[in-house]
């Protein structure tokens, strides 16, 4: 189990949720920040921070296509290599480690909601 930040974050630049995250483990994109599901300890501290419901459990979105899509992202976000980047951001140790990414996947860039 894992939690994934979705559409809600888009564009919102509050982020209560790094803030409690225990292990650091929330990356900070261009337009939205992502979960790195390998790195998540389940605490679920970060949730009730959100102040747009953006977070959920992995778990919901079994049959809610809405979020499905945010959990693929969320993996390919760590898994794939992102604009201006030559490798995949991977499990770095923390997100402090990186600083912020500035830039997201290509679903998330081009996301018209």
């Amino acid at each position: 189990m894992s939690y994934v930040i979705g559409a809600n974050c888009i564009d919102v630049t509050d982020r209560a949720c790094l803030d409690v995250c225990p292990v650091d483990c929330i990356y900070v994109g261009e337009r939205k920040s992502y979960i790195n599901a390998s790195e998540c300890i389940d605490c679920g501290a970060c949730e009730p921070e959100c102040p747009v419901d953006a977070i959920f459990v992995d778990r919901k979105a079994r049959g809610d296509d809405d979020r499905t899509v945010f959990l693929t992202d969320s993996i390919a976000f760590f898994t794939e290599s992102l604009p201006g980047r030559d490798a995949p951001l991977g499990d770095p140790g923390g997100a402090a480690t990186v600083g912020e990414v500035g830039v997201d996947t290509e679903f998330v860039a081009t996301y018209q909601g």
